[in-house]
């Protein structure tokens, strides 16, 4: 079977909106020069579209038109290694997909302990993070919330009554399993993480572990967060300000 061919056939059982790459089209590499030939022509027919070099979309076609894929499509190559997630969205444009935020980023920020991941995806630049653990499908989502905590007090935008609650309503949906693991990435975080983490615990009477954040901080340090009482009553416990 021809190159062109083998690719085409490819594409065609993808789904309308999947992102790919040359890796993913079955081709070996060195048919990768007649397969560069063959995704222009496919690219020219509109078949496919380029997001960014050596990555493509296949277009979702709607009653409106095409549909381009979502942010979190769109990055999904370089979310992914080998069929496995190394990275994960972090920053502006995860807050504001949390709530926290009506904030819009001009820059969406890639997380990743073993790559960085810098392209432009349109006009939106992407720029690399470093993570704080190895990141995975089964503990991204764990540290999409520490990241919240972390950035609390830079998120633009942010009502902090309001964005306690939503990051309160995520924590008490974990299992036990789940929030030991969140517990313990939450020792690698910085301090103020660790405080807000177990104010949070506290405030939601889930005492799971909160002994082991206190045991990995001092005592006598406080965190200006501008969080106060009335926005979450266990606080001044953590010595949050």
């Amino acid at each position: 079977m021809k190159v062109a061919e083998k690719i085409e056939r490819k594409i065609n059982r993808m789904q309308d909106g999947a992102t790919f790459k040359y890796q993913q089209l079955g081709i070996d590499p060195t048919e990768y020069s007649a397969g560069a030939k063959a995704i222009e022509r496919l690219i020219k027919r509109g078949v496919i579209k380029r997001i960014s070099t050596g990555v493509f979309y296949k277009p979702r076609q709607s009653a409106f038109g095409e549909l381009r894929p979502g942010e979190e499509e769109l990055l999904k190559p370089y979310l992914f290694e080998d069929g496995k997630r190394i990275a994960y969205i972090t920053g502006g444009s995860l807050y504001n997909r949390m709530g926290l935020t009506t904030q819009v980023p001009k820059t969406i920020k890639v997380a990743s302990k073993t790559k960085r991941v810098t392209t432009k995806i349109g006009k939106t630049h992407v720029k690399p993070v470093k993570s704080y653990v190895d990141v995975t499908d089964h503990n991204y989502y764990l540290l999409e919330i520490l990241d919240a905590l972390k950035d609390f007090k830079t998120i633009p935008d942010i009502d902090k009554k309001s964005a306690i609650t939503i990051i309160k309503n995520k924590i008490i949906k974990l299992s036990d399993d789940e929030l030991s693991k969140m517990v313990r990435y939450a020792l690698k975080y910085p301090p103020r993480v660790k405080a807000l983490l177990g104010a949070i615990l506290e405030f939601s009477n889930n005492r799971n572990r909160i002994e082991d954040l206190k045991a990995n901080m001092n005592p006598f340090t406080s965190y200006k967060l501008g969080i106060t009482k009335d926005i979450l009553p266990t606080a001044p416990k953590w010595n949050i300000e």
